[in-house]
């Protein structure tokens, strides 16, 4: 059995049901801001599935080689390793305001500390990936098929955007590190690193973002975290379509991102937020990011009975690169092949009810984003000349992108 807490209070218990299944109940003084999430207020009645993890709790587990690893350490001990086992292993640190541990146990983080600089500057003799993989594996809760690692450091806190330096009793972690394998997926990290520069120059919100010096690792500030160590509440669209992560690439923009967010948002800042929400659907679009499914887009909040934001943009990189007949992750107008600009528009104009020549300026501000960003990339090419091959074809492919999604037809 599992204890769930939420902002660092008790808020119930997850325990396996029937076969393969599991359920969750509140305890009974729970209040209504204990809420674990967004589509699963406080009720006497439990919340089950037959199979698996309520999306929520599933949510943050690792996927790939993460999961494999954990699953190599810590199999041989439990018999099995389901969902179950893999969430009671992680469950102490997460990405969210959601945190788990024995039914017996009281809550702490205690993720092990790790110099961001150190990540960036230093290439372990190109042995990286693994040593950070066996340090903080069981410290990772968090989703992605590539291993992202939770560090803390403490020192490199204290030099971000986001207020005061935290306490010095928080032990949580402060950064996501997200490191690739080179033969599996080249320079996918400086991929990362100048799609999220467009985004940024969009004016998406982009979190704080560093590339190491050798390319194989990218340190991302996290933006659920405050600077007082409490947490901010994150939810993935998978989560708010009541979906399982085997079903990310299930739903279309219009109706599991645009329509649901619709539906959770409750802000004043909705229709900001839909414009932004647009312009990262059209933006995924230009960069050829065919893995913009259900578990990139999010919201975040202070409050779960409160308003809902955009969550800031992560997980943006040209898939196309890697797969040169890819296409997007979920339908738009009942397809998956790329969109012209005719459509991005319609999309804008009958989904965001803005004017024709509102939603043009947003595609020309993508476009102008990809052109600035096109310099950086050159720049890059020249001082690192194994980016060289990657480089140029996340040239092409933004150039291609922009062409038939940003600009009008002739």
């Amino acid at each position: 059995m599992i204890k769930v807490w939420t902002d660092a209070v008790e808020a119930g218990l997850l325990d396996r049901h029937g076969e393969r299944g599991s359920t969750f109940a509140y305890i009974p003084d729970a209040a209504p801001d204990r809420a674990v999430s967004v589509t699963m207020p406080v009720r006497l009645e439990s919340w089950s599935v037959r199979f698996g993890l309520p999306p929520i709790f599933e949510m943050n587990l690792p996927e790939g080689a993460l999961r494999e690893r954990l699953r190599l350490a810590f199999a041989k001990a439990t018999g099995t390793f389901d969902e179950f086992d893999l969430l009671a292993v992680v469950g102490r640190s997460q990405v969210g305001r959601i945190r788990y541990t024995g039914d017996k146990e009281q809550l702490h983080e205690d993720v092990p500390f790790q110099s961001v600089d150190e990540i960036l500057a230093r290439r372990r003799n190109g042995d990286l990936f693994r040593y950070l993989l066996e340090k903080f594996a069981a410290y990772s809760g968090i989703s992605g098929v590539q291993p992202k690692i939770l560090v803390r450091d403490e020192q490199a806190f204290a030099h971000m955007q986001h207020g005061p330096r935290l306490s010095q009793s928080y032990r949580g972690a402060t950064h996501i590190v997200k490191l690739w394998e080179p033969n599996e997926y080249p320079q996918l990290a400086a991929n990362e690193h100048f799609c999220l520069t467009v985004a940024s120059r969009c004016g998406l919100e982009v979190p704080p973002y560093r590339l190491a010096e050798d390319g194989m690792a990218l340190v991302i500030d996290r933006f659920d975290l405050r600077p007082d160590g409490t947490y901010r509440g994150f939810e993935d669209f998978c989560a708010l379509n009541a979906r399982r992560t085997d079903e990310k690439y299930r739903g279309s923009y219009e109706t599991s991102i645009i329509k649901r967010f619709q539906q959770f948002a409750n802000s004043l800042h909705l229709n900001d937020d839909l414009e932004k929400l647009f312009m990262l659907i059209a933006l995924n679009c230009a960069l050829h990011n065919g893995d913009a499914h259900l578990k990139n887009f999010g919201i975040v909040y202070d409050d779960v009975l409160g308003e809902g934001r955009l969550a800031p943009v992560y997980d943006l990189v040209t898939t196309s690169v890697y797969l040169a007949k890819d296409t997007m992750a979920l339908t738009l107008n009942g397809s998956t092949r790329w969109p012209s600009s005719k459509e991005l528009r319609k999309l804008g104009e009958t989904r965001l009810g803005s004017p024709p020549s509102r939603i043009k300026r947003i595609l020309q501000r993508i476009d102008d984003a990809i052109s600035a960003t096109k310099a950086d990339v050159r720049a890059y090419i020249k001082q690192h000349s194994d980016f060289s091959e990657t480089g140029e074809r996340i040239l092409l492919e933004w150039e291609k992108g922009a062409s038939f999604s940003l600009r009008p037809s002739a």
